[in-house]
C-alpha cells in the first residue's frame, strides 16, 4: 500500500469525491473518470469504483452505459421537488426537537444563534453557511428520529450544489438569520407548534428563491 492509499483510509475515497463535488470542483455533467481519480485521491480503482456506486445510490453521480460515471445534474424543478419533500420532514423533526428539548440543548442552540449573527455581520458567508448547516444536523439529532433523517441527508446530497449557490446568493443571509432565529426562539420554548411552523416557513423561503438563485447562475455562466 502507498502512502497515498494510507491517507485515503483516514478520508474515504466516497467521502473526498462526495466533498469535491459539493465544492464544486467537479461540476454538472462532468466525467469521472476511474484512474484520474484513483490517481488524485491515492485509491484503488476498486475503492473508486465502489465509491461511484455508492454515489450513484445517494443521487450525486450517474453511470451511462458505455461511457463510464458523470455528476448528476439536478434541474431547478428537481431542485424544488426535493426541496418540498425536506420542508415537510425537517417540520416535523423541529417539532420533536421542541418535545426532548433540554437545558443544554437550549444553551447550544443559543451559543449556535449568536455565531451566526457574527458571521452574518462580519461578512463571512462561508461560515454563515457551515453554521447553518450546524443548525439544521442539530436539530434532526435532537429530534431522534432516524428515518427522517436517512431521507434528509440523501436529499442534501443530491441537492447541495443548489445548497451552495443559495448560500452565497446576494443578500440572502439577511433573509435567513431572522428565520434560524424563529426557529431557535420557538425550539427553545419547546413550543413543537411555532417550531414546526418556523422551520416550514425557512424552507418555503428557500424554494421560493430557488428560481431567482438559478437565474443568477444562468446569466453567471452566460457571461463566461
Amino acid at each position: 500500500m502507498t502512502g497515498l492509499e494510507s491517507s485515503t483510509d483516514a478520508v474515504p475515497v466516497v467521502d473526498a469525491i462526495r466533498a469535491a463535488i459539493a465544492d464544486g470542483e467537479f461540476v454538472a455533467n462532468q466525467r469521472l473518470v476511474e484512474a484520474d481519480l484513483s490517481e488524485r485521491f491515492g485509491a484503488s480503482r476498486t475503492n473508486v469504483r465502489t465509491a461511484l456506486v455508492q454515489l450513484a445510490s445517494e443521487g450525486l453521480v450517474e453511470r451511462v452505459q458505455n461511457r463510464g460515471a458523470r455528476v448528476r445534474a439536478v434541474s431547478l424543478a428537481e431542485a424544488v421537488e426535493i426541496t418540498e419533500v425536506r420542508m415537510a420532514l425537517e417540520g416535523l423533526c423541529a417539532a420533536k426537537a421542541a418535545e426532548r428539548l433540554t437545558d443544554d440543548d437550549g444553551r447550544r442552540l443559543r451559543e449556535i444563534g449568536e455565531a451566526m449573527r457574527a458571521a452574518v455581520a462580519s461578512g463571512d458567508l462561508l461560515g454563515y453557511s457551515e453554521l447553518n448547516r450546524r443548525l439544521h444536523d442539530f436539530v434532526l439529532q435532537l429530534a431522534g428520529q432516524g428515518t427522517a433523517s436517512a431521507i434528509i441527508e440523501r436529499l442534501r446530497g443530491q441537492n447541495v450544489r443548489h445548497q451552495f449557490q443559495l448560500a452565497m446568493h446576494p443578500g440572502r443571509p439577511a433573509v435567513s438569520l431572522p428565520q434560524h432565529m424563529e426557529i431557535i426562539e420557538a425550539l427553545c420554548a419547546r413550543d413543537a407548534d411555532r417550531a414546526e411552523a418556523a422551520m416550514r416557513r425557512h424552507i418555503r423561503s428557500v424554494i421560493d428563491t430557488l428560481p431567482e438563485v438559478d437565474t443568477t447562475r444562468t446569466r453567471r455562466f452566460d457571461a463566461l
